[in-house]
């Protein structure tokens, strides 16, 4: 189970200060049922063991900053000694679910009834390149095996790839060479494979390293070519459209519907009567993101978190209409996702729930019955 959720939520993409993954539990334990929530509180936990869990899937960490212990009197500490006592793992999918295709945001435009046409802030390809080299025809097996096993040949859900292609190769040994064919001196012609293959650039090293020790030649030839970065699919946030643009005050209107209720609610800011059809939408705290909602040309954008000062300086400067919602109703949706990917890769074998806990911290929401400020 933990490998289709890895699978659509790469841990390896998540930010360099998050903490995702397998927090306690044992991954070789049986799951049968598995809960889905947002946050890993005292409530949901509460549920988890309600519903018969063995695993609690959470969007947010328990632990994002290091810690030297979880003794039982400290609140956190606390849930991973009930969680352990009952049997049930927890397992966090956080920034790298933020950044998946799909991922958070487009669970949230999906809510929204967003067609989605790409992300708002694009992540970078993965960096690839294509090595080419050349090898005796008895020995590619060997080579290829050695190549696949530092990593090349890796194709989304592929591996072992390759392409090759019979030849002949020529040389000429000079004194000092030791040929593994032929003789020094002697013009050497004999039957070679071409073989290339594709890898991430971050393991071009090993994987030369490991084309050097398979092969049977002291000298290795080889091509390695970066290949150009094609646009990704992957990033923070989304861009998408409406059916047909509506007023910005029944458009807001559709994100509160849509959304889980909380007492934080909905808010916009921006002309009530200002056309809404091109929208991004950002999952979570989204105020870092509003010159790339600026740059995307859309009506309106939704998140979550969104501060004074930023949201009337962005306002002023001409950026789109704001909407602004409360942090956990934006990444809700993200659970009914992440418990079609478990249910999409392992069918009826693990029965999926999604929490409909409310564990947004706000339990309260007034407004002044005089009017206020102007």
């Amino acid at each position: 189970m933990l490998a289709a959720l890895e699978a659509a939520y790469p841990p390896a993409t998540a930010e360099s200060w998050d903490a995702v993954g397998l927090v306690c539990g044992d991954r070789a334990e049986p799951v049968t049922r598995a809960l889905f929530c947002v946050d890993p509180v005292e409530s949901t936990v509460d549920e988890a063991l309600e519903v018969g869990a063995q695993l609690l899937v959470a969007h947010h960490p328990l632990m994002l900053r290091g810690v030297t212990g979880v003794p039982a009197d400290d609140p956190k500490g606390a849930l991973v000694h009930r969680l352990i006592r009952a049997g049930v793992a927890l397992y966090t999918a956080h920034t790298n679910a933020d950044i998946a295709d799909p991922g958070v945001s487009d669970a949230l435009a999906g809510a929204l009834g967003l067609r989605v046409t790409g992300p708002l802030s694009p992540a970078p390809a993965r960096q690839l390149d294509v090595l080419a080299t050349y090898a005796p025809a008895a020995h590619v097996e060997r080579v290829l095996d050695a190549l696949h096993a530092a990593g090349a040949g890796a194709l989304g859900d592929y591996r072992e790839a390759a392409w090759t292609v019979e030849g002949t190769g020529r040389f000429r040994p000079l004194p000092g060479a030791r040929p593994a064919d032929g003789e020094v001196g002697e013009l050497r012609r004999l039957p070679e494979t071409r073989v290339e293959v594709v890898l991430e650039r971050r393991r071009r090293a090993e994987v030369v390293r490991a084309l050097r020790a398979a092969h049977p030649y002291e000298e290795v030839a080889f091509n390695l070519n970066e290949i150009a970065e094609l646009p990704s699919g992957a990033g923070i946030g989304r861009v998408g459209e409406l059916d047909a643009a509506e007023p910005l005050r029944v458009f807001a209107r559709r994100v509160a519907d849509a959304l889980p209720a909380t007492a934080w609610g909905v808010r916009a800011a921006g002309d009530p009567d200002r056309p809404v059809r091109r929208v991004a939408v950002c999952g979570g705290a989204g105020d870092g993101y509003l010159s790339a909602a600026a740059r995307a040309g859309v009506d309106a954008y939704v998140t979550a978190d969104l501060r004074h000062h930023p949201a009337g300086e962005h306002l002023a400067a001409g950026g789109p209409a704001l909407v602004d919602v409360a942090h956990w109703a934006s990444e809700w949706p993200w659970c009914a996702q992440a418990a079609g990917v478990v249910r999409a890769a392992l069918g009826g074998t693990v029965e999926v729930v999604v929490s409909t806990r409310r564990t947004d911290p706000w339990t309260v929401g007034a407004t002044s019955r005089t009017g206020g400020a102007q």
